[in-house]
């Protein structure tokens, strides 16, 4: 018998889950303790439930256990409102945080395409607005308050990206300040813009051996110390050897400058520390951050980040980890079935057949091959 037959889509979409180790860091962390119903497992399953149908409050997903198949699934019959607010508040975020670079993980057992052999990853932040009388606790500004991810985003290919490592902070925390934590693998070449133009990091990470791109500042000083020659046909405009920065601040070793236009005819400097690649190829590299601008466009359109479920620092980064995880789910259904089709239309298809055998979700992968 098919291991399939017997799941639900939902039994299915949620399988990469470990919930032996979910349950040890429950164990350690005591947080189950005098729970009867509501166990963190049991959270976690009806959260990305919520996740998965955009509900935007608690009440919409007490409201959701009327569905007899969810209370089957769950193991009880109702929950209020106010018992998940108590449950969103006191998990630690660190047991979401650990489930998902799990499955960061089983991700990364599929096979990667590389550029020069280097995996390709993007880095940015994006900002999440919150209401400045509920979250005081977030202000960044006089009239507004909000929370920032900061992400690394593994670039695949054109049909598959996925997070590798994501930082909450406040709005106000600066993107350079999680450039160092969020840079931390010498076999990658990293992709950045210009908000994380630091010219003494940029020396430290040359001289620790990391690779990147990024946009160069419009203001920045640059001295030529040598052109390159540009294959006949190339899209970049030059190529040049340079050393960046002013006399008070300078980096001091030399990078390569390149100028490319993008999709909008605006002319493009963009700064590396890698010499070895064709001038269209660093072109392509940078390109590709496009990627992760699609990533934050698809989290704050298809997952629940606009409406919060608690107003407590605790109960923020538990949703956005539930967001981050319900999307790798769907990466891992993805690389499992061998498809192109979008990440939409999985979830689609998934919300369709959500308490359908398995199989029947599965085969819509196989039909549209």
């Amino acid at each position: 018998m098919d291991k399939n037959t017997l799941l639900s889509s939902f039994g299915k979409w949620v399988l990469p889950i470990n919930t032996e180790k979910i349950n040890e860091q429950v164990k350690f962390l005591k947080q189950d303790y005098y729970t009867k119903k509501l166990t963190t497992g049991a959270y976690i399953k009806l959260l990305l439930f919520a996740q998965l149908h955009e509900f935007n409050s608690l009440h919409a997903i007490s409201d959701a256990l009327l569905d007899e198949d969810l209370q089957i699934t769950l193991g009880f019959e109702s929950i209020s409102a106010s018992q998940l607010s108590r449950k969103n508040n006191n998990l630690d975020p660190a047991i979401l945080s650990t489930l998902f670079l799990d499955l960061v993980k089983k991700i990364q057992e599929y096979r990667h395409p590389s550029t020069r052999n280097l995996p390709l990853k993007i880095i940015d932040s994006s900002t999440l607005p919150l209401n400045l009388t509920n979250y005081k606790w977030a202000k960044f500004r006089k009239t507004k308050a909000g929370v920032k991810l900061h992400l690394r985003l593994v670039f695949m290919d054109k049909d598959t990206v996925y997070p590798e490592k994501a930082v909450i902070t406040v709005a106000k925390e600066h993107d350079r300040n999680q450039l160092e934590v969020l840079v931390d693998d010498k076999e990658s070449m990293y992709v950045f813009d210009r908000g994380y133009v630091d010219y003494e990091r940029f020396d430290r990470m040359t001289d620790d051996g990391y690779f990147f791109v990024s946009r160069l500042k419009k203001n920045a000083v640059i001295r030529e110390v040598e052109s390159f020659s540009l294959p006949e046909g190339s899209t970049v405009l030059s190529d040049k050897m340079v050393l960046i920065g002013s006399t008070q601040n300078r980096a001091e070793n030399f990078f390569r400058l390149l100028e490319v236009v993008d999709s909008k005819g605006n002319v493009l400097r963009l700064i590396t520390n890698r010499f070895d690649l064709e001038a269209d190829e660093i072109s392509e590299i940078y390109r590709s951050r496009w990627a992760i601008e699609l990533f934050f466009k698809w989290l704050k359109q298809h997952v629940e980040i606009k409406h919060f479920y608690g107003m407590s620092e605790t109960a923020i980064q538990n949703q956005i980890y539930l967001a981050l995880i319900t999307y790798c789910l769907h990466v891992l259904i993805q690389l499992e079935t061998n498809s192109k089709k979008t990440l939409l239309r999985i979830s689609r298809w998934l919300k369709a057949a959500i308490w359908k055998p398995a199989f029947v979700w599965i085969r819509r992968f196989e039909e549209e091959t």
